[in-house]
């Protein structure tokens, strides 16, 4: 049988070498998108603005070929809104981030939601962590402890780069909670669609009041349209179609491959080195990131 047939396994999910090479590309489409926002000569909060507008009107049609039955209320409209401002100050505050620490942090810290939400449950909750939740929560208070040590003493500038990645990667928890709940109706484009229809004019209105610039200088329109297209219509597409065929541990560990481009690139076009204790940290974090995707949990790949 050839590698690219679907055969479920005995968890249900069915998986071919395609679906598995989804996951990887738009993992890895994604991890580009801090590289893409320091080459923007917009400000960051302003290249965040034209990574959700610009790939509207390709949302609008893939949200309408894939719409889903159910319909808008005012319930699903009120979280489908409080996602999109969550989401806006997620994506302000990690690309402000982006632009004063490194990308392999970014990239981590950024994506840090999934052990967030973890913690979160567990207080909501009101129980003690189980053996497997206590060891995640463990790494990823260690590993970011060892990152942002080793961001402070590079600079403070790296060190407050890290805080506003770690801010990013709370508001993503909380744009997660309400963006699922609307995505089980509405279906991901359409969800999509509407976050960044909230979202993009919050960004809009930051933008300006930090005095940004708004639209490229030099460095013209390539970055910002790059960006766009590769987060919000091929790395989000390729997952909307893989991430159904493969277990919360599967697409943990895939998650991994994003700071591990994001070290490359931050390597090879920034000269940012890692020492062995930044791969230490970066382990831990990751290994965190991994044991809050167990199944049961809630999380999804940036």
């Amino acid at each position: 049988m050839s590698s690219a047939t679907t055969a479920p396994d005995k968890n249900g999910f069915q998986t071919s070498a395609w679906h598995f090479a989804a996951l990887i590309a738009g993992n890895i489409a994604l991890a580009l998108g801090p590289w893409l926002v320091r080459l923007s000569d917009t400000g960051p909060v302003s290249a965040a603005f034209w990574r959700l507008l610009l790939p509207v009107p390709i949302l609008a049609i893939l949200a309408w070929r894939a719409r889903s039955p159910g319909p808008l209320d005012r319930r699903l409209a009120l979280l489908c809104m409080a996602a999109g401002a969550f989401f806006a100050f997620d994506l302000a505050s990690w690309h402000v981030g982006i632009e004063r620490t490194r990308l392999a942090n970014a990239t981590l810290f950024g994506n840090s939601g999934g052990v967030i939400l973890m913690i979160w449950g567990l207080i909501a909750a009101r129980r003690a962590p189980t053996g497997q939740e206590g060891a995640g929560v463990l790494a990823a208070l260690i590993g970011a402890a060892i990152l942002l040590g080793r961001s402070l003493e590079i600079s403070a500038a790296t060190f407050v780069g890290d805080l506003f990645c770690l801010a990013a990667g709370i508001f993503y928890a909380f744009y997660l909670l309400p963006a699922q709940r609307a995505r089980a109706v509405l279906g991901p484009w359409s969800v999509l669609l509407l976050v960044s229809l909230v979202a993009s004019p919050l960004l809009l209105g930051m933008a300006l009041l930090a005095g940004e610039p708004i639209f490229p200088g030099e460095a013209g329109w390539t970055p910002l349209l790059t960006l766009a297209v590769s987060s919000q219509i091929v790395g989000q597409g390729l997952l909307v179609f893989s991430l159904r065929h493969f277990p919360p541990l599967i697409i943990g560990m895939a998650l991994l491959t994003q700071p591990a481009v994001a070290a490359l690139v931050g390597w090879l076009a920034f000269g940012e080195m890692l020492v062995p204790l930044d791969i230490l940290g970066m382990a831990l974090v990751g290994a965190a990131l991994v044991l809050a995707r167990a199944p049961g949990k809630v999380g999804r790949v940036r």
